[in-house]
């Protein structure tokens, strides 16, 4: 089986189970385990001298265990099935789309549970947050993790297959992690967060392609372009400024973060700063657009590689 038909079916299966609670009940997601191993790590050597050194040889054995188990797991004569089923698994489409959608549906009952619906997808303070603030926070996330969690595991998957995708995981949990500019985290995350920079640079740009394509707005291509570089995120903004303009709106901006409040510039300056529920709607249609995109592409290379 090609590694596109994989990618296909996988990405299906994603679309069509998402998170199946009734297994993550009984067994640990893929990324909690990848969790307590990061966890253990950070336990045992973020203390004393050298913390940028360590943090780096954490990250290389993370590097080298997702490269075994995923090697290991790809020569298993199991005609690809445990392949194809963790990958469907980190790729996390429907889950990301299901934890937008929770946002609005929250939104129809107040704006508390908007607040909180929203806490569980963001890291910035929610609790004087106004519905604008809610909905804005939510499409920057769903923008955002449309690149980290959808296009950047397919993009690793088609280029290293499954150890690709598994490297690529591991290392954006530890960004998620230990990744910060905190007196803890400074030196020892600093490897964790320079590549997921790098391995995150090319599917960052290329989800904002995507947007810009969905939304068939040529002016799209250059607010995302020059916004960009705005964000306080060398990736992120891509994404972002995108979504925005696909959808008219702006995005970004001054948020709380700890109690203090920021001066992040916005992205897609020009649009609408008032956000409604209805514009989380809007974004589940493109997040849905572009994964069938991402599909149609990957059954159009299955097909050749079938053929050929």
């Amino acid at each position: 089986m090609s590694i596109f038909a994989a990618l296909v079916i996988a990405m299906i299966l994603d679309a069509i189970f998402g998170e199946p609670k009734m297994i993550w009940d009984k067994a640990p997601h893929p990324a909690v385990l990848m969790g307590r191993v990061i966890s253990a790590g950070d336990t045992a050597l973020n203390s004393g001298s050298s913390r940028r050194i360590k943090g780096a040889a954490l990250i290389l054995g993370l590097v080298i265990a997702g490269y075994i188990i995923g090697k290991a797991l790809h020569w298993l004569p199991d005609f690809g099935i445990l392949e194809i089923g963790l990958t469907a698994i980190l790729i996390a489409h429907r889950s990301l789309v299901d934890h937008v959608t929770a946002v609005a549906q929250a939104l129809t009952m107040g704006i508390g549970d908007g607040r909180q619906a929203v806490a569980m997808i963001v890291g910035r303070d929610t609790a004087h947050m106004t519905e604008s603030d809610v909905v804005r926070a939510t499409i920057e996330s769903a923008a955002e993790n449309f690149s980290d969690g959808v296009a950047a595991p397919i993009f690793w998957f088609v280029i290293a297959g499954l150890p690709g995708i598994l490297i690529y995981k591991f290392v954006n949990t530890a960004d998620s992690m230990i990744g910060y500019m905190t007196p803890k985290y400074q030196e020892f995350g600093w490897a964790a967060a320079r590549l997921d920079d790098l391995m995150n640079w090319i599917p960052a740009r290329l989800t904002g392609a995507l947007f810009c394509t969905i939304s068939g707005d040529k002016n799209c291509w250059r607010t995302m372009s020059e916004d960009a570089q705005y964000h306080r995120s060398p990736n992120a903004g891509w994404p972002e400024a995108a979504m925005a303009a696909a959808l008219g709106i702006a995005l970004s901006g001054p948020r709380i973060y700890n109690g203090a409040r920021t001066d992040d510039a916005y992205v897609n300056r020009a649009g609408r700063l008032d956000l409604q529920r209805s514009d989380i709607d809007a974004t589940v249609a493109v997040l849905w657009k572009a994964w069938a995109a991402l599909a149609g592409v990957a059954l159009v290379l299955a097909l050749f590689s079938f053929i050929l």
